[in-house]
């Protein structure tokens, strides 16, 4: 019998790219020997409850194909399966930051390729407190907001560039956040611009955010960025580039199982870049939870 695979997609994820691949994609699919089969998200939350029913009616695969957005729905939805199936990620948003933390072609065909081929891997996965779950980030600090400000239409328009342009603007008016931080035994309690929780080493676009993170070591790696002026923060940015921003005095880095989240002020939590609630939060890593397509085993 052959394998069964669910493609789950976003119609108007990035520039609307896979919708008018997607015969090729099921073409490439069926010829490798696996029965294929999509659904078409029709607005948030919908691809959650889309994989949780490919995983109820016994599909082996199960194919996120959109942005990060898509793959972190596609992912709870399979977190709280009791069978869950092999997660399968082809890119077609604007960033994909954990197609490319996986070495994922962001080309559609080339991805679908790499699907066909079938080669998995564990992956951990991030937890708040219950049963949400994230497969790439969480983070706090106004600059993590920008995901929330910048309109589908612009992100459509100019991909990636749309995050930039609107991070330009509000760098100018960053200010910091109270943060306490609680993680084993490592404690930090004062100002923050950013604190960044990631499963990859891919963040934003910046492939090199988390330089020592894996996506099936069992642990998340944590960054926060002390308080800085508008030009260091510039040229912390030109160093995280290279993976050079962890030597920095003003970066904390370091690696942990369960972190502690809380601030005497108003802070706001990211998940791929989806809205995560407010502090308080209790974040913990899920070892192996999840299984994944990837180019090669890493």
């Amino acid at each position: 019998m052959r394998s069964r695979v669910r493609l789950i997609y976003n119609p108007t994820a990035g520039k609307e790219a896979f919708r008018a691949q997607l015969a090729d994609v099921l073409r490439i699919l069926e010829e490798s020997d696996l029965e294929a089969s999509c659904h078409a998200t029709r607005g948030p939350g919908d691809a959650i409850q889309a994989a949780a029913e490919a995983a109820a009616d016994g599909f082996q695969f199960v194919v996120a194909c959109g942005g990060d957005g898509t793959v972190h729905e596609v992912a709870n939805g399979l977190a709280s399966t009791a069978e869950r199936p092999v997660l399968g990620i082809i890119p077609a948003g604007t960033t994909n930051d954990f197609a490319r933390a996986l070495h994922i072609p962001l080309n559609i065909i080339e991805a679908a390729r790499v699907v066909a081929r079938r080669t998995v891997q564990p992956l951990d996965l991030g937890r708040l407190g219950g049963d949400r779950y994230f497969v790439n980030i969480a983070a706090c600090g106004r600059l993590t907001e920008i995901t929330y400000d910048v309109p589908s239409k612009l992100k459509t328009v100019l991909g990636q560039l749309a995050y930039y342009v609107k991070g330009l603007e509000l760098l100018p008016g960053l200010r910091p956040i109270d943060l306490d931080i609680q993680a084993g035994d490592f404690t930090y309690s004062g100002k923050a611009m950013l604190c960044l929780i990631t499963n990859s080493r891919s963040v934003g676009g910046f492939e090199n955010i988390a330089p020592k993170a894996s996506v099936s070591d069992g642990v998340l790696d944590v960054l926060v960025v002390k308080p800085t002026n508008l030009g260091d923060m510039i040229r912390l940015v030109s160093t995280a580039l290279r993976g050079e921003h962890i030597h920095d005095e003003r970066v904390l880095y370091f690696h942990a199982r369960q972190i502690e989240l809380d601030s005497d002020e108003v802070v706001d939590l990211n998940i791929d870049g989806e809205y995560g609630g407010r502090l308080p939060h209790s974040v913990e890593v899920m070892p192996q939870h999840l299984s994944v397509i990837v180019t090669e085993a890493q």
